[in-house]
């Protein structure tokens, strides 16, 4: 029953998505890439959520909270004011260009080269990090709640790479031969089953806590785990508070503000208003994510007091634990709509720069737009091929969350620099933004791979020597040692600034730069976009003072 029911609403979803693309011509670029530039601000914004709510969220983010408590929530609340500044700044600069990807305004701010090298870094980050990790956490959750391994009677890695493979060529076919609008229909159905389904687990949690009682279990949980539920966090938490002046919000903004893989539900929207409506309701129910992404994981803690193998097990374990049977087989259903959510959108994504970006650019400049819809939707299975391959040597990269926030750093930083360079000055040459994409790559590279490594390596010998071999006192020299990932990026954000800020100086363009209107989409804003900001901004802030 459980699996007919996952089967039947998975089937549901794909019809109603199909014939929705019925009405978008496949073999033009704009209605594939972009849905027609048709999307409505609920689409828009079930899309975005359920493209960001998958199991590398649901079951990471639960993991950290499993380890450190409340403080992670930093991942999702702080996410809603990087949507408000999107909605407000950068969306209507997007649109008034009439961009279909963020490189797109990179080639008319630089050159064509400091476009492409952007789409490179973009897809690498996609095929090595994100598909990946998407379809192993997925994979995961899956195998977990089906128990693969018996059913099939098969090894755990075995049943990983069953998982990956199935999840994969699906996801595909929604990703590659539907186009935007089939995984943004899909993605705003599956919105609202995730919803329901991630409130019932936290539910369900606290109703086996408090012994059938929803109020006695969440004061069992707060009262006996008071240390999990503060918002700032120790210095060896994962996500330090301090780290939300540093370098935690240019993570949110290249993510929700400039990565292609969000951004583009944005740029499909029929015209500003709905764009800056679809975000800011998106960032508003943003505000209840911890309620699914970080509350399970301490209700994991307490009900298995602290005793899992690994913390990344949490959530599928406590799933397994508190959900009653009849449900399992309709919130797998969703969970598997939400990894399908993400990976569609990324390779979507891909698909989309490897088109306009690459194929179009550089390889077949008279390609009309069937022939480039064509042959990005073949690199597209060449992508999803290659990501399936890697996804389940994941399984030896530690915490899948924490893994790919800091290996994210490579790219996201030195896109985001150049983005914001090009956006905020006029005579900055495209000499300086290529020279701001490699430094940036390498010295990150160089941090994270070489100096942390020899650092922390070095203090925790000296420690050994000193006899010290507390877990505590080790896990603080260790954070000691080397800066946080989060403030390396801020670092490195601010140099990259200057450095391209030197060259503009030494070797200005020689016109300025002048963003035109083209007149493709509506750009009259939302009326109360920035009063809406302005609320929203304020209840993040009242959370964090709140839980302090």
């Amino acid at each position: 029953m459980q699996i007919l029911t996952f089967l039947g609403f998975t089937i549901l979803v794909a019809v109603i998505s199909y014939l929705a693309t019925r009405k978008t011509k496949e073999d033009s670029s704009d209605g594939y890439f972009l849905g027609g530039r048709s999307l409505t601000a609920g689409v828009i914004a079930g899309s975005l959520l359920l493209t960001n709510l998958s199991t590398e969220q649901i079951v990471g983010l639960n993991g950290a909270a499993y380890q450190s408590g409340l403080s992670v929530m930093v991942w999702e609340t702080l996410a809603a004011i990087a949507m408000v500044v999107t909605a407000i700044y950068l969306l209507p600069k997007y649109l008034k260009s009439g961009l279909t990807t963020v490189p797109g305004f990179l080639e008319k701010r630089f050159d064509v080269t400091t476009k492409t090298l952007t789409s490179i870094l973009f897809l690498t980050g996609y095929v090595v990090v994100l598909l990946p990790v998407i379809l192993y956490s997925g994979s995961l959750a899956i195998s977990g709640m089906f128990d693969v391994p018996t059913l099939l009677g098969v090894t755990h890695t075995q049943s990983i790479w069953i998982c990956v493979w199935g999840i994969g060529i699906i996801g595909s076919i929604y990703a590659v031969f539907g186009g935007l609008k089939a995984v943004a229909v899909s993605d705003s159905i599956n919105a609202v089953g995730l919803l329901i389904g991630g409130i019932l687990i936290p539910f369900f949690g606290l109703l086996l806590i408090g012994d059938g009682n929803l109020f006695d279990g969440l004061n069992i949980l707060t009262t006996q785990n008071s240390d999990k539920f503060n918002s700032i966090g120790s210095k060896t938490d994962p996500v330090p508070f301090y780290t939300i002046f540093t370098g935690m919000m240019l993570v949110q903004l290249f993510y929700w503000g400039t990565n292609q893989q969000i951004i583009q539900r944005a740029l499909g929207a029929k015209d500003l208003k709905e764009g800056q409506k679809g975000l800011l309701l998106a960032s508003f129910i943003k505000i209840l994510g911890p309620i699914i992404v970080v509350l399970p994981g301490i209700i994991a803690y307490h009900i298995f007091e602290g005793n899992l193998e690994t913390s990344d097990s949490a959530y599928p374990m406590l799933v397994k634990k508190v959900l009653p049977q009849e449900w399992v087989g309709f919130f797998a259903a969703v969970l598997f709509g939400a990894i399908l959510s993400s990976f569609n959108s990324v390779l979507n994504s891909a698909v989309t720069l490897f088109g306009i970006d690459i194929y179009k650019q550089h390889i077949n400049k008279n390609a009309n737009e069937k022939t480039v819809v064509k042959y990005g939707k073949t690199f597209g299975v060449i992508l999803a091929i290659a990501a399936m391959c890697i996804a389940p040597l994941i399984a030896n990269a530690g915490s899948l969350f924490d893994y790919l926030q800091e290996i994210n750093g490579i790219y996201s930083i030195p896109i985001l620099t150049i983005i914001v360079v090009g956006f905020t000055t006029k005579r900055v040459p495209a000499i300086a933004a290529k020279i701001g994409l490699v430094s940036g790559c390498i010295l990150y590279i160089i941090s994270q791979f070489f100096l942390k490594p020899y650092f922390i390596n070095s203090a925790l010998d000296n420690a050994k020597l000193k006899g010290i071999v507390d877990a505590s006192e080790l896990a603080v020299i260790e954070t000691l040692a080397y800066p946080h990932f989060l403030d390396i990026m801020a670092i490195l954000f601010v140099l990259n600034i200057l450095i391209m800020l030197i060259i503009g100086k030494i070797k200005p363009r020689k016109t300025a730069y002048f963003q035109e209107y083209t007149k493709q989409v509506d750009i009259s804003p939302w009326k109360y976009v920035n009063s809406a900001g302005i609320l929203i901004s304020l209840i993040v802030i009242f959370i964090y003072i709140y839980f302090a």
